[in-house]
């Protein structure tokens, strides 16, 4: 049961307004449960003039208005509602066709005749001309329908018939097709019921010619597509309504810059965009922070504009140098260059002084509620009892506050918002806490510290930030940002938020994050299973890969998406093939010797670090010794053979890659009788056997001499839900499988060499960097990530 919402003024319930203009109960009570629909739907209503009523049409109309209105154009709303009361604008199509024209056009004064024509005003499609032209669709698609019967797509029939005629109404539209396909094909058969038949994929021919490929072109992509940033509006247009915030006893507050403020801010930019990246030096950054580097930096750079480096530093206990540190490091590691490094503790003189007239305004009051009253009070929606204390006596206190003459907990300066709204975050926000804590930053000058909510949108402001960008769980807080920078009188960014990059089999909470890396489930903050940054960087992630990963999910506002793994992975795989040179290592080795090939023989063979190396480029290929004793991994082998299987068994012949078929002819078992400790193998020196298995390997590089021993660590998924986050024992998700180490592996003698980051595709296993445990004595090497499945064919 969703229990009635009394309006903030008095008036009708939510609930009743919402069923009288025609929304299902379930619609109605579930926009209830939204205080930012409500809202917005409410005014529409009052807006409309229709709080009496008004019929269903006209009412699922009005919802669209409230949901999919486009903000920078609310001046013209209230005109848009005139036309869908008087049923001027009647159906989806044309309120669509109004929102893109209003969007377009939204500072302009609005041209009626214009305006008529692109939403279909007064034009009356017969229920006659529907038919005829539905007929003719029907004509020019006779042989496909007839061929398809009814698995004919019945959508691109309609979509024809909007194409041409884009008034007509879309529930005679659909009636006709679905009549005229029963009068052409009958009632519908068996066959017509029965579920498609899958067809096997046939094996593509080996050699695609060019020309096949340019035959069937992509289709055209969408200009966000081609660049994300085309969504955000220019700095000069920073004058438009783009939000409205509502308050229970005043009326809406429609946020724009006056003509002032914007000629101001546009002086001091030049009119250059302006952008921030604002971390807390209180953590590791992780893939998420990289999304929003993209969206920060991006724009910046695709506008030829500014970002900022800030460091949003207000809490003094929580932040660390090395936090600090790492950040600078990391955002240049993903490509990105700040403008400008700044703290927020550099404002802190202007953010005390903005305080002291935000008081003297009447807009905030020092409080000496604890946070537990605070909090109690706030949810019975209850104002402090120090709300209204005298003007100068909150500035006395403020000053005592500054100055330590007051205990730490015992007073806050509160902003003075409204504690009767629907937002919980406008119900009187702390400002600023007293905390005896130097700080790491500004050192020991200041003893009160402000609130992130009054603090970010200022420093915002301050920096002529043009677009400040944010995650959407920071939308709720848009209508605290407006309303005190409103309260100010200072300049005001366009806000926008995005959703959250989360992905699957992760966790990003920084507050889980810290406890994975304090309590020791994992490795340090760069552990490579972590999606810190850091740790993405030491599994061997490159920054282009993790930068296409996020420019291919594109700035969308979907605030349920959770990112499958698999997503990142294919653009880990694309750079690393484009990178990494091909080698050879074997993970768990199992010792072959070959029994026709002569003692002390070492043969220098040809190996390919590329696919596609040209037999002339010498660079291309690197040197593998083939000797009497070599290594295959064990599961590249078994005891009995089957079909399906490509490894290795007694009596049968399998290829080692860039060298020779060899057969197995004994198996030499340990003392348990069971398990395998050595093989004895012909080689084939005239390769005249064709076998279809083709195996890694590693030699001893001259005889007696063992290969080149190295550690290998692979990593799988750190927790076994796909989304951990949201478990109440997600420590209990972890998997404990999640990394395993080969210490004895074996490596070919190319790898000899490597330093610190050097990327490899080791063959059939996947691709590999090293690690900073590598020493002087012995190499460790991460696997960033394996190869597709249809590439490793590793036991199988």
């Amino acid at each position: 049961m969703v229990e009635k919402k009394g309006s903030s003024d008095g008036g009708e319930n939510p609930l009743d307004l919402f069923l009288k203009i025609g929304l299902d109960e379930r619609t109605a009570k579930n926009t209830v449960a939204n205080n930012k629909v409500t809202a917005n739907l409410t005014a529409v209503i009052y807006e409309a003039a229709v709080t009496d009523g008004c019929d269903r049409t006209a009412g699922n109309l009005l919802y669209t208005v409230a949901t999919k209105f486009p903000a920078n154009a609310l001046v013209h709303r209230p005109t848009l509602l005139k036309y869908i009361v008087s049923s001027k604008i009647k159906t989806p199509a044309q309120l669509e066709a109004a929102f893109g024209f209003l969007s377009a056009n939204a500072s302009e004064t609005l041209k009626v005749n214009e305006f008529e024509e692109a939403c279909g005003v007064g034009v009356e499609v017969s229920i006659e001309d529907i038919e005829l032209l539905v007929n003719d669709i029907f004509e020019e698609n006779k042989p496909k329908i007839l061929e398809q019967r009814y698995k004919t797509n019945v959508g691109e029939l309609f979509a024809a018939v909007r194409k041409r005629q884009p008034w007509a109404d879309p529930k005679i539209v659909k009636q006709l097709i679905d009549e005229k396909l029963v009068a052409l094909l009958g009632e519908r058969t068996a066959e017509d019921n029965a579920k498609p038949v899958k067809k096997k994929k046939e094996k593509p021919a080996k050699v695609e010619s060019k020309a096949s490929k340019e035959e069937t072109p992509a289709p055209n992509p969408s200009e966000e597509e081609l660049n994300p940033y085309s969504i955000f509006p220019s700095p000069e247009e920073n004058y438009k309504v783009h939000t409205e915030v509502y308050f229970s006893d005043r009326p809406v507050l429609r946020i724009c810059n006056t003509k002032e403020l914007l000629e101001k801010h546009l002086k001091a930019t030049g009119g250059k965009v302006y952008t921030r990246f604002p971390p807390e030096p209180n953590g590791y950054l992780h893939i998420g922070h990289a999304k929003a580097m993209f969206i920060d930096f991006g724009l910046a750079k695709e506008r030829d504009g500014c970002c900022y480096l800030r460091y949003d530093d207000t809490n003094p206990e929580a932040e660390k140098k090395e936090y600090i540190d790492h950040i600078e490091e990391i955002v240049r590691w993903m490509g990105w260059e700040p403008f400008k490094i700044t703290y927020t503790s550099d404002y802190f003189q202007e953010l005390y002084e903005l305080a002291v007239a935000l008081i003297q305004n009447g807009h905030a009051y020092v409080d000496h509620q604890t946070p537990e009253e605070i909090k109690e009070y706030r949810e019975k929606k209850i104002n402090s009892p120090w709300r209204d204390r005298p003007i100068e006596e909150s500035l006395r206190l403020f000053d005592e506050m500054k100055r330590g003459m007051i205990e730490e907990g015992k007073a806050t300066l509160r902003m003075k918002q409204d504690m009767q709204s629907d937002n919980p975050n406008m119900y009187d926000l702390i400002a600023y806490r007293i905390k005896f804590t130097p700080h790491p930053h500004a050192g020991d000058k200041w003893c009160i510290y402000p609130s992130y909510d009054y603090a970010h949108c200022i420093v915002d402001s301050l920096e002529n930030v043009t677009h400040s960008l944010c995650t959407l769980e920071f939308e709720i807080r848009r209508a605290s940002y407006y309303w005190l920078l409103d309260a100010l009188g200072i300049y005001k960014p366009f806000v926008w938020e995005y959703s959250r990059l989360n992905i699957t089999n992760n966790v990003m909470s920084k507050r889980k994050l810290n406890r994975l890396v304090t309590e020791k489930w994992v490795d340090g903050w760069d552990d490579p299973r972590l999606m810190t940054l850091a740790g993405l960087r030491r599994r061997g992630v490159t920054p282009t890969a993790i930068n296409d990963f996020v420019c291919g999910i594109g700035i969308t506002r979907s605030d349920h998406s959770v990112i499958r793994l698999d997503r990142l992975e294919y653009h880990i795989r694309e750079e690393l093939n484009k990178t990494a040179p091909r080698t050879m290592v074997v993970l768990n080795p199992l010792k072959v010797v070959i029994t026709n090939l002569e003692a002390g023989l070492v043969m220098e063979l040809d190996a390919k670090k590329w696919p596609d190396a040209q037999s002339d480029d010498s660079s291309s290929f690197y040197k593998v010794p083939f000797s009497k004793v070599v290594y295959i991994e064990h599961t590249d082998f078994r005891m009995k053979d089957s079909k399906d299987y490509y490894g290795l068994a007694p009596g049968k012949s399998v290829l080692l890659r860039y060298a020779f078929p060899i057969k197995c002819t004994e198996v030499i078992l340990g003392d348990d009788k069971e398990t395998v400790v050595e093989l004895r193998a012909e080689y084939d020196p005239s390769k005249t056997v064709k076998p279809k298995g083709v195996l890694h390997w590693v030699a001893e590089p001259s005889p007696g001499v063992d290969p080149l021993k190295v550690e290998v660590r692979l990593f799988e998924k750190l927790f076994l839900s796909e989304n951990p986050g949201e478990l109440d024992d997600w420590l209990g998700d972890l998997n404990p499988n999640s990394k395993a180490v080969m210490p004895n592996a074996y490596a070919v003698p190319l790898l000899r060499n490597a330093t610190l980051g050097d990327k490899f595709q080791f063959e059939r296993l996947g691709y590999f960097s090293v690690d900073k445990d590598s020493t002087s004595k012995k190499l460790v090497f991460n696997r960033t990530v394996t190869l597709r499945d249809s590439d490793a064919k590793v036991g199988k």
